[in-house]
């Protein structure tokens, strides 16, 4: 019997949140036929035993360290058969026929390469993260200034979330979240595997530009629906480890990606401007009570 889909799952010092994913995916997946892939950076928490005595079916690749985001995520893709492979956060809770609805809509669009469903915050709303511009300079720019959310349904503000696009239609976009990330299998054996340069952080929006650069088409979907609590696993295990490995994320998906775009001594400033964000970030979160990396989703 084949598989549709191989859902492949990082996971580190979250074993309450895991366990309430991996049964979201069983009660709420009736058509679609899967296998689910854990793969557990050294986790102390109980995780393993968890899994072995409450989900036998699950394959486990145990790490006897932190392997990061990237290379563990390939870990599991390498282990994975399906015709597609979903990149799933521990942190989510899939919704109703959510993942069924994915395999159906991309055999429906043999030129979807990567296809993201509307991914919600706890209370319902839309995490805007889900569907993204290739984040280049200017989109930044309008979003942490503040200019995207003052005119958010400007084309020319509200680039890097796409706020002008109606939430609830399908679009073709340029990037998606790794939180839930459907992907052909034709299109890794294109381009092949997650940049493992990428500790954590940016490897979705390069593959996602990888693959348009391939020829394929990423799709926002939010006919399939997903609850991402976001910021709950790694990045509050490590906050301020994961605060260096986004900017270093970014710093190289920019190098890699977009620096060619522009001229040598814009690209000086944008680095010197990407260091400065950084101690921002740091002397921020130092001073919070809950610390965290990235935004904080309600």
């Amino acid at each position: 019997m084949s598989i549709d889909l191989s859902l492949c799952i990082l996971t580190r010092q979250a074993k309450t949140l895991l366990r309430d994913c991996l049964r979201s995916i069983a009660e709420q997946t009736r058509r679609a036929r899967y296998e689910i892939i854990v793969v557990d950076n050294d986790s102390r928490d109980g995780t393993r035993e968890m899994l072995r005595d409450e989900f036998p079916n699950v394959r486990v690749i145990a790490n006897d360290h932190n392997a990061g985001f990237t290379r563990a995520s390939n870990q599991a893709i390498r282990a994975s058969v399906g015709r597609y492979v979903v990149l799933l956060n521990n942190d989510t809770l899939i919704l109703p026929d959510a993942l069924d609805r994915l395999v159906e809509f991309a055999d429906a669009h043999p030129d979807a390469g990567i296809v993201s469903p509307k991914v919600l915050n706890r209370d319902g709303t839309l995490q805007k993260q889900c569907r993204r511009s290739f984040a280049t300079p200017w989109d930044l720019f309008c979003y942490f200034s503040g200019l995207m959310n003052a005119v958010p349904h400007s084309r020319l503000f509200g680039r890097y979330l796409l706020t002008y696009l109606d939430e609830d239609a399908t679009h073709a976009v340029d990037a998606v979240s790794g939180s839930c990330m459907l992907i052909r299998r034709a299109v890794i054996e294109q381009i092949g595997l997650l940049d493992e340069r990428f500790f954590a952080y940016q490897e979705d929006a390069d593959f996602c530009f990888r693959a348009h650069q391939a020829g394929w088409h990423v799709y926002y979907y939010p006919g399939a629906q997903i609850i991402h609590y976001g910021g709950q696993g790694g990045s509050r295990v490590e906050p301020y480890r994961s605060i260096i490995e986004w900017h270093k994320s970014y710093f190289f998906y920019y190098r890699k990606n977009l620096a060619r775009r522009y001229f040598f001594l814009f690209n000086w400033f944008y680095y010197l401007a990407m260091l400065l964000k950084l101690g921002v970030a740091l002397v921020t979160n130092a001073l919070r009570r809950d610390k965290y990396a990235g935004s904080k989703k309600p």
